[in-house]
């Protein structure tokens, strides 16, 4: 048990998105009808999620500061647009042509008031700071030309770290990612 986590409190929005994705994982498997080209063309749009993601994950310091180097350049969100770059890569390694229509709807309902309510968090959190980077990043679709870059030994201008990496566990995104990609694969030569 984790002394620091209130057992008592109800669980955070993060846990019951990641319970209803988890709860839905299991009708999709069901549901898929994979085959070769499907697979391939999801498998290479859920791999630069994951290294987006990656890249993402070791360069923020959550809740201790304000990622504004890296990938954080370009986006404000980029672990959502990684996320939403994995769940499209299932989703058409499904192999069914409503799968990815599903899960837009689906990542827009959920992701969109994740987003919502990280920016207010993120808000009350750094104050102008934030509002200020907020207004030179956009939130999903990455600008090209990023933002200028925090000073060398300035908060956030570390770069991407292997330590934040492991320390944010992104490396069960990975693992999952990985594992799920298996599991269609499995499913698809059991259907031949």
């Amino acid at each position: 048990m984790n002394p620091a986590r209130d057992e008592t409190a109800p669980p955070t929005f993060r846990t019951q998105r990641l319970r209803l994705v988890w709860l839905l994982a299991i009708p999709f498997f069901f549901l898929a009808t994979p085959f070769r080209s499907a697979m391939i063309v999801g498998f290479s749009i859920s791999i630069p999620g994951l290294l987006l993601r990656a890249l993402s994950a070791g360069s923020i310091h959550k809740e201790r500061e304000l990622a504004t180097g890296g990938p954080y350049r370009h986006i404000r969100h980029p672990l959502y647009l990684g996320s939403f770059l994995v769940g499209l890569g299932f989703s058409v390694a499904g192999g069914r042509w409503w799968f990815p229509l599903l899960y837009l709807a689906l990542f827009v309902w959920l992701y969109g008031r994740a987003i919502t309510a990280e920016e207010v968090r993120l808000a009350s959190l750094y104050g102008e700071e934030y509002r200020a980077y907020r207004e030179s990043v956009p939130a999903f679709l990455p600008r090209l030309k990023p933002r200028p870059g925090p000073r060398p030994g300035s908060r956030g201008s570390g770069g991407v770290r292997f330590w934040l990496y492991r320390r944010n566990r992104e490396w069960q995104a990975a693992l999952g990612t990985l594992a799920g990609f298996g599991l269609l694969l499995v499913r698809m030569y059991l259907m031949d």
